[in-house]
């Protein structure tokens, strides 16, 4: 199986919200939650599917905004926590 690429990994990402935002317009350094593309609920549910997609944990310590308040900080978070794990961040093509 094939690894994911970093454009693979932000593409799921900004599928994911777009999904749940009717499809509006989003900047991949668009502020979410100032933008009004998540709520409470949203994140919850958003952190849930991180983890299941990248199959990666979002422990406690991770539950700060800036980790997920754009796609590109979120794509940055799903590769830092890749490396952590010991794991590759991403090929490059």
């Amino acid at each position: 199986m094939a690894e994911n690429t970093i454009e693979d990994d932000k593409r799921l990402i900004r599928d994911f919200i777009l999904r749940h935002v009717h499809g509006e317009p989003l900047d991949d350094d668009e502020d979410l939650f100032a933008g009004g593309y998540v709520n409470s609920l949203f994140a919850v549910q958003m952190l849930l599917w991180i983890e299941r997609a990248f199959g990666l944990r979002v422990d406690d310590k991770d539950l700060d905004s800036t980790n997920f308040w754009s796609v590109n900080a979120i794509t940055a978070f799903v590769t830092d926590r890749r490396v952590s794990a010991g794991g590759a961040a991403w090929t490059s093509n």
